[in-house]
């Protein structure tokens, strides 16, 4: 899936270790403008393209590809929307990285459960992975 929109906050690059070794994720949101009524989406930049999402000036066009996916964990279900590539702005194009080439970005084998964590003036749903669930 592609959405177009004007970049208008980075948060906080996150990092840890995993049986697979170091990762490190970015949170952004854009916001579209092609809706009378504009809307704001919170994405997650894995690895390579936290440098071109960092890089990108806020307020600047960007077009970003990505992917959703949604688990159930203990009757609730969680949504996540992961970049895949990022273009636009002055971050020197597009970043591509290869779905393989980190671990981090594959997440066969390994589950997630979220943890409450919070941050500024309120609390935000995080992700921990966790090896030892029995699904």
């Amino acid at each position: 899936m592609e959405l177009t929109g004007r970049l208008i906050q980075v948060l906080e690059e996150v990092g840890g270790e995993g049986k697979n070794g170091k990762w490190s994720k970015c949170d952004f949101v854009i916001e579209t403008a092609a809706d009378k009524y504009p809307k704001k989406v919170c994405i997650t930049a894995w690895g390579d393209l936290i440098g071109t999402v960092k890089a990108t000036p806020l307020e600047s066009e960007i077009k970003v590809s990505f992917d959703i996916s949604s688990r159930e964990y203990n009757g609730k279900w969680y949504t996540d929307v992961k970049a895949w590539k990022v273009e636009g702005g002055s971050g020197g194009g597009s970043s591509q990285p290869s779905r393989n080439s980190n671990n981090s970005n594959n997440n066969s084998g390994s589950q997630e459960r979220p943890s409450t964590q919070s941050e500024g003036s309120g609390s935000q749903e995080r992700y921990v992975s966790e090896d030892d669930l029995p699904f």
